[in-house]
């Protein structure tokens, strides 16, 4: 690792602003309100000791003062016949499927608790993403509809069918059009159901439409190939990636899939083979994928098409008619080396493009098949079904409608009129239907314009099944009964059908069974125990590209030009809240932003560079206006790595109908989007004005400062190939001497491991550990107090090379110019089980202890808030409840409600007001393991036990075991010459291991 590299975490870090250095002079940004939690008992500071100890007690309540509040008594009530599969205390287990990805549903006592990957499954590597893991707070979601909805009342089911059966007649009888408006549907079964309901209502169209429209890739596709398909990419299989805009590990298409396969070139079995693939992206503001990448290049929108010209010509060794010079001279330096390196790996390379354009898609083809990627790492014939959407079939739907053509709309999974960019030409147009029917499980934006509010089971209590690509086919079947008088949606359209099988269940099963059952010999219910059939590849095919590229590059280079004014706006899918249909899901508005670590917002990022050349300040909050003349209003996030000359905002917020927690959070973008050519464009130009105002958002990048310290170790490839223990800074030439003593660990020593070459920084591990171990959301006002209380964080880093000089005004110039070129590390940080704790020697009431097994305990009971602890761990990762946020009315928009309790994992105790916590290392578990493999009278065997974090982790970042094995994964992993601890030359002895971050660097 060179010496002069500088990491810090924010700005302010860097630049050591006051308003920084002050607030990291008081570790505790506020005082214990001493005072306010004894005036709650009649007390103050000045009470006399024996009215003090009258009004106390000298019990448990004596422990804490911060926490002397009254526990509630809820009356248990015993079974008196107990299910036979349920043993209180034993959880279940149920496959499903979440996004056509095979899960593990755990239940307790039947309610469902907790969402894991199948680890038998083919997306994710048995992980999940963090939207999966979340999903399970939805179902106990308080915003939802309780019964179905008339006419904007509450309805019987019987009601509702005899009106909509009536509804529909009259409009069958009056010729009119029927139209069922949903998300891409790739369920077998569900798609079996349209068609029946197709065939009772002949007028009836099926259109699929998505939030965020992959058309672009599907069109060029059909024009290029003459397959209207959305391929399967194979990163696993590339070895040079070069991407435009398409943040593969973040949000684009499916990135569980993708991180997968990326992670299986770069992870340490990678590298011991001496084998890694290189990364190199073009983009507009900072992505997830952008933050791996070996070499990053920003451009601004109007610029990609323009360096996909001069890719074309650089791989092909032409020069394309119309072809114009690339001004970005960074840009056209790197296209120029990344074209030798994808020629020097044909039929190992992969282009791919996160633009939803016609044009460049079709353009992308072009240099993929002159690389000889089609049958290698594009393949078209073993397809994604992920996203189907046609926006001009949409786009025409609306004139109908507006042409008084259609008589009934069913919607789908699908929220129109917040997502679609011309929403009030929607919401006009579909006054003039008169039978209008939402399937929606809450009164959203789109479900209060119909006079049927049809309510959908959740999918955890829903039978289906999802065909995610070709031959991979998984099943929904439900884990607990409708918790509402809610019916399921295929249900509802076969009773309006009158078809023959009503019963959902029994079609799903009808289905299964004369066709992928039938064809693979297979039964129900060995379907219902493994999840999943797949029924293995077609041969890949080969594809060459013969079309003229004239009109192609024409109409790139006449978008460029029309996006070359004014500031130019890049709008994208959110990594956290997506498009905005989880947007009232709590946990995922907590989710740190992976590249800004924003919660509880959407925010106008820009470049520091171009901040400055507008006069504008961190938080500073601008009206941004496009040529149509919508306008938000947002705070300014000064973001490095920006293109400059550009603002990016997220999709996804400004939800007015989501739900307590997603209301009013953030601003709609989704107006700034258009339709161009019959796909949706997600650039434009703006203009800024300054209100005046500012609104500081609630980012946690600088809340656990390192101080400087060396907690980052990296290297190149290259140094990696001489050295494996490169960037280590193992050293041979020291003694150490130590002031502790030395105990055995004779049973298990309980560590972990962590690749920072394999971790992207999702946060999937995140929520993981939220839901598992009962953390409690605390919302934007705490955060920015300080105050969340993840247990485990992923630490962002930004890096650029010092010169030394910037102390001078050249220097901050450079500086200036360094921060458009950052670097980024994520580092996932939690309680290191130090076996020389810190925070053990300062606790006064022995409230955390060292086990024999290695584990650094926290007993809630003892603990009586004194936060020494907190002080005293160099690495931040103590959280302190400043309030019992599991039973406080100030944070009911969260989960605090006894329905929303249901969540709660009943292994794992929910703290108290003035208790401090940390990451147990999922000690629950760790029992869980032990007792299991003393029923089965076996020894522990690795794998036995795993971590929430891991077990959620794609990316197989995160190792847990046990370190007296020497044949476990973890052992194994801590030998490698990578392998290093954080702060280790303070002596605490970490319990967690960290491999150095390698990077493909042209360099190498």
């Amino acid at each position: 690792m060179e010496s002069n590299k500088k990491y810090w975490k924010g700005l302010e870090e860097l630049h050591q602003t006051p308003e920084f250095v002050e607030s990291n002079k008081n570790e505790f940004a506020e005082e214990l309100p001493i005072e306010k939690v004894l005036s709650e008992g009649g007390l103050n500071t000045v009470t006399p000791r024996r009215d003090f100890l009258k009004a106390l007690g000298f019990g448990l309540g004596a422990v804490s003062l911060a926490a002397c509040q009254r526990t509630p008594v809820h009356k248990s009530i015993p079974y008196l016949v107990k299910p036979e599969e349920v043993i209180p205390g034993i959880p279940n287990y149920y496959v499903s499927s979440y996004k056509g990805q095979s899960i593990l549903v755990k239940t307790r006592e039947g309610r469902p608790i907790k969402i894991e990957g199948n680890p038998s499954g083919l997306l994710g590597n048995g992980g999940t993403d963090a939207q999966a893991q979340a999903s399970v707070l939805d179902l106990y979601d308080v915003s939802k509809l309780q019964d179905p909805q008339l006419n904007g009342s509450k309805a019987t089911w019987d009601k509702v069918d005899s009106f909509v059966k009536g509804e529909l007649s009259k409009v069958q009888a009056g010729g009119k059009k029927i139209r069922i408006i949903s998300s891409t549907v790739n369920s077998p079964s569900t798609k079996a159901v349209i068609a029946d309901f197709t065939a009772q209502y002949p007028n009836t169209k099926h259109i699929n439409i998505d939030a965020v429209s992959y058309t672009g890739i599907i069109k060029a596709n059909e024009n290029s190939f003459g397959k209207a398909v959305l391929p399967r990419y194979r990163f696993d299989k590339a070895d040079v990636i070069v991407s435009f805009g398409a943040d593969f590990l973040g949000t684009w298409i499916t990135p569980e899939e993708y991180t997968k396969q990326y992670v299986s070139n770069r992870n340490a079995k990678s590298l011991a083979n001496k084998k890694m693939s290189r990364h190199i992206q073009f983009e507009t503001g900072m992505s997830l994928t952008g933050t791996n990448a070996d070499s990053r290049v920003p451009v601004k929108p109007s610029e990609q098409g323009l360096a996909l010209i001069a890719l074309y010509n650089a791989v092909t060794g032409t020069v394309l008619p119309g072809t114009q010079p690339l001004a970005n001279t960074v840009a056209d330096k790197v296209v120029k080396l990344a074209a030798k390196e994808l020629v020097n790996a044909k039929g190992r390379a992969l282009v791919v493009s996160g633009s939803n354009d016609v044009s460049i898609q079709i353009l992308v083809n072009a240099i993929n098949a002159a690389l000889g990627s089609y049958g290698a790492t594009i393949d078209l014939d073993n397809p994604s079904y992920q996203y189907a959407g046609n926006d001009a079939e949409f786009a025409e739907f609306i004139n109908e409608m507006s042409r008084g053509e259609v008589g009934a709309v069913f919607f789908l999974d699908t929220n129109p009129a917040y997502d679609y960019f011309d929403s009030k030409a929607f919401t006009e147009a579909l006054k003039k239907v008169d039978l209008r029917v939402s399937f929606a499980d809450r009164e959203d934006e789109t479900a209060s314009l119909c006079n049927v509010i049809a309510i959908n089971h959740n999918y955890l209590e829903s039978w289906g099944d999802e065909n995610a690509f070709e031959g991979y086919y998984t099943v929904v079947q439900p884990a607990i009964n409708p918790v509402y008088n809610s019916r399921q949606a295929e249900e509802s359209l076969l009773t309006w059908a009158d078809a023959p099988v009503k019963d959902y269940y029994q079609y799903v099963r009808n289905n299964w069974e004369r066709t992928v059952l039938a064809q693979t010999g297979q039964t129900w219910r060995g379907l219902l125990q493994k999840g999943f059939i797949y029924t293995g590849e077609k041969p890949a095919g080969a594809y060459s590209f013969n079309l003229s590229l004239a009109a192609v590059v024409s109409t790139i280079v006449s978008q460029s030009k029309e996006l070359a004014k004014d500031i130019e706006l890049h709008v994208y899918e959110g990594s956290a809240i997506r498009d905005g249909r989880y947007a009232n899901n709590a946990y995922l508005q907590e989710l740190p932003d992976p590249v800004s670590k924003v919660t509880w917002d959407n925010y106008a990022a820009i470049a520091p560079k171009y901040a400055e050349k507008l006069g504008l300040s961190q938080f500073d909050l601008i009206e941004i206006k496009d040529s149509k003349g919508y306008s938000v209003v947002l705070p300014v996030l000064i973001q490095p790595g920006q293109a400059q000359g550009t603002v990016s905002i997220a999709l996804g917020y400004g939800r007015t109908k989501a739900g307590k927690a997603g209301n009013g959070v953030g601003q709609n973008a989704y107006p700034f989007t258009s339709l161009v050519n019959g796909t949706k464009r997600y650039t434009s130009t703006v203009t800024f004005n300054k209100t005046g105002d500012t609104h500081e958002l609630a980012q946690t990048q600088t809340h656990h400062s390192i101080e400087g310290r060396n907690v980052i170790r990296e290297t190149t490839f290259k140094e990696y190939l001489k050295n494996p223990a490169a960037g280590s800074g193992k050293r041979t030439d020291t003694k150490e001497f130590d002031l502790w003593y030395d105990y055995e660990k004779p049973g298990q020593n309980w560590v972990m491991a962590i690749d920072l070459n394999a971790c992207t920084g999702c946060g999937a591990c995140i929520v993981a550990c939220n839901v598992e171990n009962n953390i409690p959301v605390v919302g934007r006002d705490e955060v920015r107090r300080r105050r969340e209380m993840h247990w485990i964080r992923i630490d962002r880093y930004y890096s650029f090379e010092e010169d030394g000089k910037s102390v001078t005004e050249e220097g901050e110039i450079a500086r200036m110019e360094n921060l458009d070129n950052v670097k980024v590390v994520h580092q996932p940080m939690l309680c290191q089980h130090c076996d020389h704790a810190p925070c053990e020697t300062v606790c006064p009431v022995l409230a955390t202890v060292h086990s024999s097994d290695g584990l650094n305990y926290m007993a809630y009971n003892r603990c009586v808030g004194t936060r020494y602890c907190a002080n005293n761990c160099p690495y931040k990762v103590r959280r302190f409840n400043w309030f019992n946020y599991w039973n406080d009315s100030r944070f009911d928009n969260y989960l605090n409600n006894e329905f929303t309790q249901l969540l709660l994992n009943p292994d794992v105790t929910p703290r108290s007001r003035g208790v401090m916590e940390k990451c147990s290392m999922c000690i629950q578990r760790i029992q869980a393991g032990k007792l299991q493999a003393k029923m089965d009278k076996r020894v522990l065997k690795d794998g036995d036990i795993k971590m929430a974090c891991q077990q959620a982790c794609t990316a197989g970042a995160i190792i847990f075991g046990d370190l007296n094995d020497p044949e476990s994964e973890v052992a194994k992993a801590l030998k490698s010459e990578r392998t290093y601890y954080v702060l280790e030359e303070i002596g605490t002895q970490p319990g967690i291991g960290y491999q150095v971050k390698v990077r493909n660097t042209v360099e190498a």
